[in-house]
C-alpha cells in the first residue's frame, strides 16, 4: 500500500468543524531542523508545490531577507494548510535565544506544539528553554527526533535526554528503522505498521507494511510493552485491565494516549529526517491523533475587569467574541498588522472590537489569513482561527479583544527584561526624523526591544536580550525603513538595589512670591528578594496626607528609581512604605509631593546603602575534548562559575554562569582558542551583586551626578 501527499485544498473552504482544527507550533533549539520540518509540512499538505530549503535561502517560512541570508528564523511565521480533512494553523518559531519573545508569544496562543530534537545532539539548551516556556502555558507536545540520518544519531540517547533534562514522560510511538546512512523509516508501535521510504526523492510516496522489520522483533516487543504500561498508568480503567493481564484494544489505547497527551501526562515521540524527506507524514498524522483541537480544551479563563472575578468562555463560534493579540507586525504594503488568536465567537471585517486591556474600541479594517508573508483576504473569522487584522491603532502584544458588553482580560505574556544596550544616533538630519518612527515601529513588533533617552548624555539608548537581536534591529532600520545610524559599543544593563533598611524624611518648601510649594513625606525603605520588583505601600492614617497627593509621591519615587541613585542605573527590588507626612491647605500641590517623594527616596536609598547588580548569563560551550582545559581556563578568567560538564557524542559540553560584562566578543575569542571548532550558547539567567572592587571601577568611570530637585 503506498501513501502520498493529498492535493491542495483551497483555504476558502476553511469552514471545518472545530474538532478538525489544530493550532500548533514548531519549537526547538537553533539548527535542530524546525524550518526544514515546516517546509516539508507545507509541501506534503499541498500548501507549496516545491520544497524551500533553508540552506539555499529559499524557505517559505523564512521570508525576511536577513533570515534567508543568515539561515535562521527571526520572526515567527504563521500559515494555514490542510492535511486529509483537518485544518492546520501552523506557526514556525525562531530557535535563536535572542528571539525567545517570538517563541513566548506563539506558545501563549497555540493549543499544541511539536518539539524538534537533533538525533545526535539530543536536548540542547534552547530546547530546554522553549520546553519550559511551553510548560508555563500548559501546551501539550509531541517530540520529533529529527536528523536520524546524521552521523552519530542515537535515538535511545535522545529519549534519555528528554527524561533527564526536561523531566518529561516520553512514549516511543515512531521507532526508527535503522540510523545514519541506513535510516529507512519508522515502525509505528501503536498502529503496528512499518513506514518505509525507498529513495523517492521528495518523500511523498512511501510503503506501509504490516510486518516488523528484520532484526527488530525484540526491540519492538520492548517498546510496545513499555507503551502499553505507560498509557495504562494514565487511566484507572485501563490500569485495572493491565494489572489483570487482560488485552487492551487498539481504540482504547489510542483514546487514552490522546487524553494523556492533552493532559500533558505523556509526550509521544516520533523519528525521521526532514532534510531527507522521511518520517514527516506519520508526524502529521500524530498532530491529528494526539494534539488537541479547540474542542478538547473546552474553555479559556480570564478576569472580568469590572468585577475582578474569574470568568470563562467556551471555545465555540456561538459564544461572545474573545480574542488575544499576540503579535504586531508592520507590513510595507498594508501597514500595521495585528495577529489575533480567536478563542470564542467571531470577528467580522468592518466591525468593531473592544480592547479590554486598554479600554478602547478598535475598528477591524480588514481580516487576513497569513501564509508567511503572503496574505489572503477574508470576510469573517471564527473561534479556533489565527488571523491578522488591519486597522487596529492602540492594540499591542498581550492585549485582550472582546465585546464591550462582556469584557474579559486573558492571561498576559511575560517577557524577559533587556540585558544589553547600545547608544544609537542618526547619521544625518533627515535620518533623525525617521529614526524615532523606526524605533517606535520596532518596539511595537518586539516587546523585548526598548528605547530610552539618557538625559545626562542626551543619547538615545536601545536595549534588548542579546547582541544579535540589536544587530538585526539596526539592520532592519537601514533596510526596511531607510534609516542610517551610527551605533556605539554594546553596554551591559546594570541595575541598582539597596542592601539594608532605612527611614527618610523630606520636606519640600518653596516660597517665591505668590503661591508657595509644600510637600512633606516620611518613608521606610527595605530590600525585596531578587527579581520581585518594586512595591509601594500607603500606610497614611488620619489624613496626614490627603488621598490625592499619594499617587504623586509614588510617581516621584518611581522617577527617582528610574534615574538611579549612585551609578545612574534603574533601582529594583525595593519596598517603600509611606507612613507619615504633613501638608499645607494652600501651598501643597501634586508637584510638591512628587519632588518630596523623589528626594526622600534618594536620601533613604543612600542611607540603606546602594549596591550594583549585573546580568549573569547561562553559558554552554560545546567543544572537542582536546580544547576543554583551554576553554575552562578562559571562562575562569571571566569570573565564571563552572557548574559541570556533559558528554555528547565526541564533544564535551561545559556548563557555566558568567557575568555578561565579561562576554564581549566571546564567540570570536572562543573560535581562536579552539581553531573554530567550539560553539557557545548564551542566554540571560539572573542578576547578581557586582564584586566591590569592580563596583569602584564602574563608579570611577561613570559621569553620573545624582539629581537634586
Amino acid at each position: 500500500m503506498a501513501g502520498s501527499a493529498p492535493q491542495t485544498t483551497v483555504t476558502k473552504d476553511r469552514n471545518v468543524a472545530l474538532d478538525k482544527i489544530r493550532n500548533f507550533g514548531i519549537i526547538a533549539h537553533i539548527d535542530a531542523g524546525k524550518t526544514t520540518t515546516s517546509e516539508r509540512i507545507l509541501y506534503y499538505t499541498g500548501r507549496t508545490y516545491k520544497i524551500g530549503e533553508v540552506h539555499e535561502g529559499a524557505a517559505t517560512m523564512d521570508w525576511m531577507d536577513q533570515e534567508r541570508e543568515r539561515g535562521i528564523t527571526i520572526v515567527s511565521a504563521a500559515t494555514t494548510t490542510f492535511w486529509k480533512d483537518y485544518r492546520f494553523n501552523l506557526i514556525d518559531t525562531p530557535g535563536h535565544v535572542d528571539f525567545t519573545a517570538e517563541v513566548e508569544r506563539s506558545l501563549r496562543v497555540l493549543d499544541g506544539a511539536v518539539t524538534v530534537l537533533d538525533a545526535e545532539e539530543g536536548v540542547q539548551s534552547q530546547s530546554e528553554t522553549v520546553w519550559r516556556q511551553a510548560d508555563k502555558y500548559n501546551v501539550p507536545r509531541i517530540c520529533f527526533v529529527n536528523k536520524m540520518d546524521k552521523l552519530g544519531a542515537d535515538y535511545e540517547k535522545t529519549i534519555q535526554s528528554v527524561i533527564d533534562r526536561l523531566g518529561a514522560n516520553p512514549i516511543t510511538i515512531g521507532l526508527p528503522i535503522g540510523a545514519e546512512n541506513d535510516f529507512k523509516g519508522i515502525y509505528h508501535v501503536l498502529d503496528q505498521k512499518s513506514y518505509i521510504w525507498n529513495g523517492e526523492e521528495l518523500g511523498a510516496s512511501f510503503e506501509v507494511l504490516d510486518e516488523i522489520p528484520d532484526g527488530m522483533t525484540e526491540m519492538v516487543k520492548k517498546y510496545r510493552e513499555q507503551m502499553i504500561e505507560k498509557i495504562a498508568e494514565t487511566d484507572d480503567a485501563l490500569l485495572e485491565k493491565y494489572l489483570n493481564g487482560d488485552e487492551i484494544g487498539y481504540d482504547e489505547l489510542k483514546a487514552a494516549l490522546r487524553a494523556a497527551t492533552i493532559a500533558y501526562k505523556v509526550v509521544p515521540v516520533f523519528a525521521g529526517t526532514s532534510l531527507r524527506n522521511k518520517g514527516v507524514q506519520p508526524l502529521l498524522d500524530a498532530v491529528v491523533d494526539f494534539l488537541p483541537s479547540p474542542v478538547d480544551l473546552k474553555t479559556v479563563t480570564g478576569t472580568n475587569p469590572k468585577t475582578e472575578q474569574e470568568e470563562t468562555r467556551n471555545l465555540t463560534p456561538d459564544e461572545s467574541f474573545t480574542g488575544f493579540a499576540f503579535k504586531v507586525q508592520v507590513d510595507p504594503h498594508v501597514g500595521k498588522i495585528t495577529y489575533v488568536r480567536i478563542y470564542s465567537g467571531k470577528l467580522t471585517s468592518g466591525s468593531y472590537a473592544y480592547n479590554s486591556t486598554k479600554e478602547v474600541k478598535e475598528r477591524v479594517g480588514r481580516l487576513l489569513l497569513m501564509h508567511a508573508n503572503q496574505r489572503e483576504e477574508i470576510k469573517e473569522a471564527f473561534a479556533g482561527e489565527i488571523v491578522a487584522v488591519v486597522g487596529f491603532k492602540d492594540t499591542i502584544t498581550g492585549d485582550t479583544l472582546c465585546e464591550e458588553s462582556k469584557p474579559i482580560i486573558l492571561q498576559k505574556i511575560t517577557f524577559r527584561d533587556p540585558v544589553i544596550s547600545l547608544a544609537i544616533e542618526p547619521k544625518t538630519k533627515s535620518d533623525q526624523e525617521k529614526l524615532g518612527a523606526a524605533m517606535k515601529r520596532l518596539m511595537e513588533e518586539d516587546p523585548t526591544f526598548t528605547v530610552k533617552m539618557n538625559h545626562e548624555t542626551g543619547q538615545t539608548i536601545i536595549s534588548g536580550v542579546g547582541e544579535l537581536q540589536l544587530e538585526i534591529m539596526v539592520e532592519r532600520m537601514k533596510r526596511e525603513m531607510g534609516v542610517e545610524a551610527n551605533v556605539g559599543a554594546p553596554q551591559v544593563a546594570y541595575k541598582e538595589t539597596i542592601v539594608g533598611k532605612a527611614s527618610a524624611e523630606f520636606k519640600y518648601i518653596k516660597q517665591t512670591g505668590g503661591r508657595g510649594q509644600y510637600g512633606h513625606v516620611l518613608i521606610h525603605l527595605e530590600p525585596k528578594p531578587r527579581g520581585e520588583g518594586f512595591e509601594f505601600v500607603n500606610s497614611i492614617k488620619g489624613g496626614a496626607i490627603p488621598a490625592e497627593f499619594i499617587p504623586p509621591v509614588e510617581k516621584g519615587i518611581k522617577e527617582a528609581m528610574e534615574r538611579g541613585v549612585a551609578f545612574g542605573y534603574p533601582v529594583v527590588d525595593v519596598r517603600v512604605e509611606l507612613y507619615d507626612g504633613t501638608y499645607h491647605d494652600v501651598d501643597s500641590s501634586e508637584i510638591a509631593f512628587k519632588i518630596a517623594g523623589s528626594q526622600a527616596f534618594q536620601k533613604g536609598a543612600r542611607e540603606a546603602k546602594v549596591t550594583l547588580l549585573e546580568p549573569i548569563m547561562k553559558v554552554e560551550v560545546t567543544t572537542p575534548e582536546e580544547f576543554m582545559g583551554d576553554v575552562i581556563g578562559d571562562l575562569s578568567a571571566k569570573r565564571a562559575q563552572i557548574s559541570g560538564s556533559e558528554e555528547r557524542g565526541n564533544s564535551r559540553i561545559i556548563l557555566a554562569t558568567v557575568p555578561l560584562a565579561e562576554l564581549s566578543g566571546y564567540a570570536t575569542t572562543l573560535r581562536s582558542l579552539t581553531q573554530g571548532r567550539a560553539n557557545p550558547y548564551m542566554e540571560p539567567s539572573h542578576y547578581e551583586e557586582v564584586p566591590a572592587q569592580i563596583q569602584e571601577q564602574i563608579r570611577a568611570k561613570s559621569n553620573f551626578v545624582p539629581k537634586e530637585e
